[in-house]
């Protein structure tokens, strides 16, 4: 990763400490009274790769970035960061469902990844440089950020929990339901089933001798149909109170 060629003073110690491709992680590097702050700029969607800008300290205190802008474009720089962590939290508001917590996680991840890289970034500046009360304000900004993220990514994975739990109680109830309007329907069967079969046999076009009968017969098959019917109902329903 190359560095702005006017940035010629820095000392070579910290020169040598980039690749060739990128800017790597984000890091203070302090050499010779110089200081030198990797950071990355607020993760975007969807994307993995992470843009690098430098923030220079020299030893008389001035500031350069670049970016232009020295010590302004630093406070600007952390100021994305507190705008994009707002902009998720009025996400979370507006959040309804699981699918919109579980997106919301997706956004905040990389974002409270990258913030509390930046606070340890700026808190490694603060200790190299303990007489920079600008330092100190940025650390106290960055950390405030880091904290904000991380209860906002707890809020949001137990609402996303509570979603799930809530959605599967629904369809376990429901589950429920189903099973209890099966078993009625499973009752009517076996109520109906021996007085189908009856009247199934006796329905055959046969000669049984009992063409003539009177029709008492009728009345007496049907309510031993229904009778069996109703013994054969207690018999598979206390089989199944049997297997709790």
């Amino acid at each position: 990763m190359k560095l702005p060629l006017f940035w010629q003073q820095l000392p070579s110690e910290i020169k040598v400490r980039f690749g060739q491709k990128r800017a790597g992680r984000q890091r203070a590097m302090v050499a010779e009274g110089h200081l030198l702050l990797v950071l990355h700029k607020t993760p975007q969607p969807d994307s993995q790769e992470r843009e690098g800008v430098f923030f220079w300290r020299k030893p008389d205190g001035s500031w350069d970035s670049s970016q232009g802008g020295g010590l302004a474009r630093l406070r600007d720089h952390i100021e994305e960061y507190e705008s994009a962590q707002e902009k998720l939290s009025r996400e979370y508001d507006q959040a309804q469902d699981a699918e919109d917590y579980f997106k919301l996680l997706e956004k905040i991840t990389p974002l409270q990844h990258s913030t509390g890289n930046l606070y340890t970034t700026l808190q490694a500046a603060r200790e190299a440089i303990a007489q920079d009360r600008d330092l100190i304000d940025l650390r106290d900004w960055a950390y405030d950020l880091d904290r904000t993220l991380d209860l906002l990514y707890m809020s949001t994975r137990h609402a996303l929990d509570y979603q799930i739990a809530r959605q599967s109680e629904k369809e376990t109830r429901l589950s429920m339901q189903s099973v209890k309007i099966a078993n009625r329907l499973n009752v009517l069967a076996a109520i109906f089933f021996p007085l189908t079969a009856i009247s199934g046999i006796f329905g055959m076009n046969l000669r049984t001798g009992l063409e003539g009968i009177s029709t008492w017969l009728f009345w007496l098959v049907l309510l031993l149909g229904i009778l069996l019917g109703f013994g054969l109902s207690w018999w598979v329903l206390s089989a199944a109170r049997g297997q709790k």
